[in-house]
């Protein structure tokens, strides 16, 4: 669907996004994973999540810089969320994805809705998501956006919006236990969280500060690992 009302909607989400966000505040983590596909290395993710504001200005705001492929085939994906502590639910999103598949994306919070435009080489689209109390933002290719999750209870049910694909769904958490993970040779105790995303196993593993160490969705080969937490 073609767009003929962007423009309230892009202004409501740069007034979501203080410029001076992304610098302020306490980063509660930052970092880098290695991402690999079907056992191959194809790039990595540098991301920074911070918390500022303080009463109803409080929020989460996390952001990466994420580049796989090589020459003709790279792709850089640039996500900014903001999201609502304590649990991380969507107060606003924002993506730009350059060289392959460009796009633009943009999401804001208005009322009791989410209003998305996406602008790529197909066009402009307008979509709408019902906000939820439990919605959270699990974007195509970001790992990093599993730390919103790592509170989750086993059996609970999550509104999820995945933005590149202008989708929604419920992730269950099928499991939470606790486990031992190796990064680069050293293994360290671990908490494992299971979900289940339409019928789409994915897996989470984080440390004793609720930090994400790995991500896995073997149905894909997707596997991003952090590579600054160890030696």
């Amino acid at each position: 669907m073609h767009c003929t009302h962007a423009l309230p909607a892009v202004l409501l989400l740069s007034l979501a996004f203080p410029i001076a966000a992304r610098s302020q505040g306490i980063a509660v983590d930052e970092g880098r994973f290695a991402i690999e596909i079907a056992g191959r290395s194809v790039g990595t993710e540098d991301f920074t999540i911070r918390r500022a504001g303080i009463g109803r200005d409080d929020a989460f705001f996390a952001n990466a810089v994420i580049t796989q492929g090589a020459s003709v085939d790279r792709q850089e994906i640039t996500p900014l969320l903001r999201a609502t502590p304590p649990s991380g639910v969507v107060a606003g999103y924002q993506v730009k994805v350059t060289g392959r598949d460009p796009l633009d994306f943009q999401m804001t919070l208005v009322g009791q809705r989410y209003v998305a435009i996406a602008r790529s080489q197909r066009g402009d689209e307008e979509r709408e998501f019902p906000a939820r109390e439990t919605t959270r933002i699990l974007d195509r290719d970001v790992a990093h956006h599993y730390y919103f999750l790592r509170d989750a209870r086993e059996g609970e049910r999550i509104h999820v919006i995945e933005p590149r694909t202008r989708t929604q769904t419920t992730l269950i958490v099928e499991r939470r236990s606790e486990d031992e993970l190796t990064l680069d040779g050293r293994t360290t105790p671990a908490r494992r969280l299971e979900f289940n995303v339409d019928e789409q196993v994915r897996i989470a593993w984080y440390d004793r500060l609720g930090r994400v160490l790995r991500v896995e969705i073997p149905a894909l080969g997707y596997v991003a690992e952090r590579t600054d937490l160890v030696g």
